[in-house]
């Protein structure tokens, strides 16, 4: 991977994937990360911003700024995933930090960046690896910042199942409203769009042995993604762990690795069983595609680059050698 590295704003509700994509994302050479900002998902926002600073501690990291968002979903309450995560939202490591926090909230940062950003003549890749909340608040707050958005990057949906149900990922479950609001904003605004969800995230792992060696690292954030690799383990009863959200900055990093196919994209946000469904159209256009009731939804579906095959091997060898660095 050479060139200019890519600017980028993350979206997280760290959580221990989000931790590891903090990881990536502070020392890939491949990655300029301008700001993070943190919303309700994994964990409520007050603990995600904890974990976020504290993650960033380990990392040694640079005075990123940092801003506290939405503190629950659009309409529906928040559902943490402590089953996952663990009660601190990252394995039980989570520790305290002399990091101050933005004094701007996560959509008035992300519009100050944006907007900066069109005064310098710059684009930036929006990469949110949770619920969609704080994007959704910001494009039908602030569109303008559209002209300073190259694309967006999400880690979320599915174009075959989910996980939080038999047909819903967590991120868009967790906040249907503002994942279709989301996907509506970016198709009305022409913001380019990538799926990376639950048809390549698992696919991105490091075997047990492989978290062992991190942990046992000279560096206190090897240590740490080798222990939230392992307690990972633990949780799947697996002898291998994905780095989950840290490939969707691999993706960024090298988009060469992800093969994707443009394909309209709704979400289901109604009460139902389909709740938070990432609906992706893959028929090849034709009478019964012309004759969809659908087409003309009040809200038609964009098109989104959806991720269906990723470099895995490729991602997280790179991942590995960059945390370990």
């Amino acid at each position: 991977m050479t060139g200019t590295p890519v600017p980028i704003i993350l979206d997280v509700d760290t959580g221990i994937d989000d931790a590891m994509a903090l990881m990536f994302a502070v020392r890939s050479p491949r990655i300029d990360l301008r700001a993070i900002t943190c919303v309700a998902g994994n964990t409520g926002v007050e603990q995600v911003v904890r974990n976020t600073l504290y993650v960033l501690d380990t990392l040694g990291a640079p005075d990123i700024p940092v801003a506290r968002g939405a503190h629950r979903p659009l309409l529906a309450p928040l559902h943490a995933a402590d089953h996952v995560h663990g009660r601190d939202g990252l394995g039980g490591f989570s520790r305290p930090s002399d990091r101050r926090l933005s004094p701007h909230t996560a959509v008035e940062l992300l519009r100050s960046e944006l907007m900066s950003a069109v005064g310098n003549g710059e684009r930036i890749t929006l990469v949110p690896t949770a619920p969609l909340t704080n994007i959704a608040l910001l494009l039908r707050t602030h569109p303008e910042v559209a002209a300073g958005i190259e694309r967006i990057v999400f880690m979320g949906g599915s174009a075959e199942r989910g996980n939080a149900t038999a047909v819903a990922e967590f991120n868009v479950w967790h906040d249907p409203e503002a994942a279709a609001i989301t996907l509506a904003a970016a198709g009305q605004l022409d913001i380019p769009v990538t799926m990376y969800g639950l048809d390549v995230f698992d696919q991105v792992t490091v075997t047990a042995t492989e978290a062992a060696e991190l942990r046992r690292h000279s560096d206190p954030a090897a240590q740490l993604a080798g222990a939230i690799l392992e307690f990972q383990c633990r949780v799947f009863g697996l002898d291998r762990a994905t780095i989950g959200d840290a490939g969707t900055v691999c993706a960024v990093a090298d988009p060469a690795g992800l093969t994707t196919r443009a394909w309209p994209v709704r979400v289901d946000y109604g009460h139902g069983f389909g709740r938070g469904q990432t609906i992706v159209d893959k028929r090849h256009r034709g009478p019964d595609l012309d004759a969809d009731p659908h087409r003309e939804a009040q809200y038609p579906a964009t098109v989104v680059d959806v991720a269906i095959e990723v470099a895995a091997e490729k991602y997280a060898r790179v991942w590995q050698a960059t945390i370990a660095d």
